[in-house]
């Protein structure tokens, strides 16, 4: 990747990768990723699974549009300062709805997004039954993505979930044709054990971006694990939404069985720290000078 300047979301993103192999949390709204920026993290992902799971309630299988997609980024991206890239599933189309793709989630302020090669209906990348698009015709999106990108420092991510039904050898090939499109780095989906890993690093010259998620084909690594490798960035795309459900459901439980919070209340955020997260105090201050400081503005 160019060194670009530091003042687009992709050439920031790009130049954060360039110091090293980082891990992208999956964030699933404005508060979760609020959350991500305070504990340090350098980039945030917009995850097709927890988009259509959280927000939808719907499985990761291409129903939700590019619109939404390109709206829910906006929430994102205006809650924090951090680049934020985001799935694209297919491209939501053939290369002439992948160039609108492309043009929305840059107006979003996103810092860059990832094209897979399967067919519609999609599926998650870790379960079996996946059909995919010929090379030439994800060769054509990609190079439609990078022609539609206004903005130079725009990260196209090409995945490739041909491993798990054409084999690595093939997976392989696909990403060096994806680079040859003008992909500025490769997602090689669902590999299946460390050596996979370091054979995909070995022979793609490229950044590379490896996917953790749970549950699924490959073996959970470390980010160290992944930089010792060659990766430059690890997601972790629905671990937050996971972690997060689980514990509203016990909640519900609890609640539900005994008819009270009270059991639970030290397992809550407190109103001070969501206060805090969400910066109250400062829309007060605000709302007070607003009213040449006497306090009339701000309701109790």
């Amino acid at each position: 990747m160019s060194d670009l300047a530091p003042r687009t979301p992709g050439s920031r993103f790009r130049k954060i990768l360039a110091k090293g192999c980082i891990a992208i949390p999956g964030v699933f709204n404005a508060l979760s990723a609020r959350l991500a920026q305070r504990a340090g993290f350098q980039a945030l992902y917009q995850s097709g699974a927890a988009l259509s799971a959280g927000t939808f309630a719907l499985p990761d299988v291409g129903i939700v549009t590019q619109t939404e997609f390109a709206q829910q980024a906006q929430y994102l991206t205006q809650a924090v300062s951090l680049p934020v890239i985001s799935d694209a599933d297919t491209g939501f189309g053939e290369p002439l709805a992948v160039e609108r793709t492309v043009q929305l989630f840059e107006r979003a302020g996103l810092a860059g997004l990832h094209l897979e090669d399967q067919e519609l209906p999609k599926r998650c990348g870790h379960l079996s039954g996946k059909s995919l698009v010929s090379r030439e015709a994800m060769v054509a999106k990609i190079r439609a993505a990078v022609t539609a990108r206004m903005d130079p420092g725009f990260v196209i991510i090409a995945r490739t979930d041909s491993r798990a039904t054409l084999g690595l050898a093939e997976a392989l090939d696909r990403a060096h044709a994806y680079l040859d499109a003008g992909a500025d780095m490769i997602f090689p989906e669902a590999l299946e054990s460390p050596e996979e890993f370091a054979r995909f690093a070995r022979e793609i010259p490229a950044p590379l971006l490896a996917n953790m998620t749970e549950f699924g084909k490959s073996p959970l690594l470390t980010v160290r694990q992944l930089g010792d490798l060659g990766y430059s960035a690890v997601l972790f795309p629905v671990t937050l939404l996971r972690t997060a459900m689980k514990a509203v459901e016990q909640a519900l439980g609890q609640l539900a069985a005994e008819g009270t919070q009270a059991g639970f209340v030290d397992k809550m955020q407190t109103r001070a720290e969501l206060y805090d997260v969400l910066e109250y105090t400062g829309y007060e201050d605000r709302d007070r000078t607003y009213f040449g400081g006497a306090g009339g503005g701000a309701a109790n």
